[in-house]
C-alpha cells in the first residue's frame, strides 16, 4: 500500500468537499472553488470529515496514480482554506516591477516593459521595487505563474541578475580572468 495514499485527508470547518459522478470533486471555502477529475481506477470516499482514496488494484499505473490522487485532493482543501504563495526577487541594476491596475508592469533591461495580466484566481502582490508575491488557491497555477514570470529573465550565473524565487540560490561562474 502507499503510504501517502491511504492517509486520510481532514477536511477542515468551512470547507465543503463533493464528490460527483466520474470522480469529479469539487471543493468549496473561503479563497474560492476547485475542481478536478480524477482516474476512474481511484475511489474517493467522505466520511464526515475525513477523505480516503482507495485503489481497484495492485498494478503499476493504479499504485502510481493512488498517492499522486490523495496528494491533489488535500492541495485543493489546504489550496482553498488558506491559499498558496510563491515569492520572486528581482536582481539587478534598472531592474523592477510595479503593479498597474491587476496587472503586473516588469521593467527587466528589454527595450520595453513586459505585462503580465492577473486571472484565474491568481493575484499579484507587490511589497517593493523588487519583490513578487503570486497569491492563489491553486497550487498548480500559483507555480504555473511564478515559471512564467521567471522565465521572462531567468538568473544568470555571471553576475546573478534576472527574476529568481525568493528561496533560490545562483551558482556563480568566475568570469574571465584577465592577465
Amino acid at each position: 500500500m502507499s503510504r501517502i495514499g491511504r492517509a486520510p485527508i481532514t477536511v477542515p470547518a468551512g470547507v465543503d468537499v463533493t464528490i460527483g459522478d466520474a470522480n469529479v470533486v469539487t471543493v468549496k471555502g473561503p479563497l474560492g472553488t476547485l475542481t478536478q477529475q480524477f482516474s476512474s481506477e481511484m475511489t474517493i470516499k467522505k466520511d464526515g470529515s475525513t477523505i480516503t482514496v482507495e485503489r481497484s488494484s495492485d498494478e503499476k499505473e493504479c499504485r502510481a496514480l493512488h498517492g499522486l490522487t490523495r496528494t491533489l485532493i488535500n492541495n485543493m482543501v489546504i489550496g482553498v482554506k488558506d491559499g498558496y504563495s510563491k515569492t520572486l526577487e528581482i536582481v539587478g541594476v534598472g531592474y523592477r516591477v510595479a503593479k498597474s491596475g491587476k496587472s503586473l508592469v516588469l521593467n527587466l533591461g528589454h527595450s520595453h516593459q513586459i505585462t503580465i495580466e492577473e486571472g484565474n484566481g491568481i493575484t499579484f502582490d507587490v511589497p517593493n521595487a523588487n519583490t513578487i508575491v503570486v497569491k492563489g488557491a491553486s497550487k498548480q497555477d500559483v507555480g504555473q505563474m511564478a515559471a512564467v514570470i521567471r522565465s521572462k529573465r531567468p538568473p544568470e550565473p555571471y553576475h546573478g541578475k534576472g527574476v529568481k524565487y525568493s528561496d533560490e540560490r545562483i551558482r556563480r561562474k568566475v568570469g574571465k580572468t584577465g592577465k
